[in-house]
């Protein structure tokens, strides 16, 4: 039988951790829902380097903070919020999902901290997985059914966007661009704009001084474009930040004094 990976802390979403196999789960099924409950409440979620054309288009794309910048969507600009996704996990229409919440309740992971090898897991709180009469079947016969090999594949693709996402940043540290981020949102009819920090975003200055051989590097291997992506984006925080106000969710003015 094969042990549940050793883990400090678990990622976001994930509540519990557990490998799946034949022995425990033959006869587990995996349900579809329309609902991503996991999303709700939350304001920011990972994003690969891959998923920056397609989520620039909804969210500000920002980088967080400390020595290990991941870089993130915004969904909402405060903790807790998420003005894409309400309550009950209902999604606005056409909004893109990142990778890292469609591959819920599923994750690859190390099932002992001196090993590489990665194992597929699942979050058996998610109520998305278990001994289900309706579902798909996660097994046939002892052997992975065609969906947990998709699953499996996804979740394999995921990780090497990772790695190429790790690279990207690392390039991004080596030539010092990235900076600490700051943003001062103003509706019309505010007495006070509301601030924003806590976070990193590329040095705009500091891409304009960059040396021209590493930027036509930079635009054959396609890094580039991804850099612009981000700046681009974060146009958006303005919009995210009205959405907030609209749905009741905007921050609370300091009390003065």
């Amino acid at each position: 039988m094969a042990t549940a990976p050793q883990q400090v802390s678990l990622p976001l979403f994930y509540k519990e951790l557990v490998p799946l196999n034949s022995t425990e789960h033959k006869a587990w099924k995996s349900r579809r829902t329309d609902k991503a409950k996991w999303l709700s409440n939350i304001h920011a979620v990972p994003l690969t380097v891959e998923e920056f054309p397609m989520a620039q288009r909804n969210f500000p794309i920002i980088f967080s903070s400390g020595d290990n910048p991941v870089p993130l969507a915004l969904m909402g600009l405060n903790e807790g919020i998420n003005v894409f996704v309400d309550d009950e996990g209902g999604l606005r229409e056409n909004v893109y999902v990142p990778a890292y919440a469609r591959r819920y309740p599923f994750i690859l992971a190390k099932l002992r901290p001196e090993s590489d090898e990665l194992s597929l897991c699942f979050d058996p709180t998610s109520e998305l997985i278990g001994d289900f009469e309706d579902g798909t079947a996660l097994f046939e016969d002892d052997t992975p059914s065609a969906t947990t090999n998709d699953t499996l594949k996804f979740c394999e693709q995921f990780e090497i966007a990772g790695h190429k996402t790790s690279n990207f940043v690392e390039e991004l540290k080596k030539h010092d661009l990235l900076t600490d981020g700051e943003l001062n949102i103003q509706l019309d009819g505010m007495e006070k704009p509301f601030h924003y920090s806590g976070f990193q975003m590329v040095h705009g200055d500091k891409l304009r001084e960059l040396r021209g051989d590493v930027l036509r590097s930079w635009n054959q291997n396609g890094m580039l474009p991804l850099v612009f992506a981000h700046i681009f984006s974060l146009e958006l925080t303005r919009e995210v930040f009205a959405r907030q106000v609209q749905q009741g969710k905007g921050p609370v003015p300091a009390p003065e004094g």
